[in-house]
């Protein structure tokens, strides 16, 4: 099963490391007292939407395998739900929960479930994806605990180190405020979670 889903979706995940390539890389600054303090308001501010949406596209590559395609997140306070459309096919799965509970819906006959929405998706897609961290790190957000920040120019973050990950910004949307991530890279080692994000929603 995790083969033929792999597989199925492999076909965008050139699409989309290609057009998330195209940002713009920008020369990292060190984060200092004054940097440290922008990000703190900007964290603030952002906190405030605690429903939000995204569209854009997802890819998953762990080394050897990569999938990709269509997502639609939508966060409602601590419960989300993914929505991911394979490229070729067309099949659509679902992932929603909690912090405590999760469902993943379309890739059997039946719901899968499990208490950990990245411990699901690994052993179900084979795709090792910091779920309830990326509610942070997709905004360009420290997720709780400690973390190694760098800055662009601009005062906005060019990478975030954290539980073993790097997760780096090469774009942002520039016309809302705070500027949110438009393409997100995050890494573990051979694994790889990457967001071309087309659209924001802020509720």
């Amino acid at each position: 099963m995790r083969q033929r889903v792999l597989r199925s979706l492999a076909c965008g995940a050139i699409v989309l490391v290609l057009s998330a390539c195209a940002g713009q890389r920008v020369k990292p600054i060190q984060a200092d007292a004054g940097r440290l303090a922008h990000q703190a308001v900007r964290e603030s501010a952002l906190a405030t939407h605690a429903s939000w949406t995204l569209r854009g596209r997802l890819g998953v590559s762990d080394g050897h395998d990569s999938g990709s395609g269509s997502l639609e997140w939508t966060q409602n306070d601590g419960a989300f739900r993914f929505s991911v459309q394979a490229p070729v096919t067309g099949k659509t799965w679902v992932l929603s929960g909690d912090a405590h509970h999760a469902v993943l819906e379309g890739l059997r006959e039946q719901p899968v479930a499990g208490s950990d929405a990245a411990q699901l998706l690994e052993r179900e897609l084979g795709w090792r994806v910091p779920v309830a961290q990326l509610v942070e790190w997709a905004r360009g957000m420290r997720a709780p605990g400690a973390a190694r920040i760098t800055f662009r120019d601009d005062g906005l973050p060019a990478s975030i180190e954290q539980s073993g990950w790097k997760v780096e910004y090469l774009d942002y949307d520039e016309s809302r405020d705070p500027p949110l991530p438009g393409k997100v890279f995050a890494s573990q080692g051979s694994y790889k979670v990457r967001l071309a994000i087309r659209e924001w929603a802020l509720q």
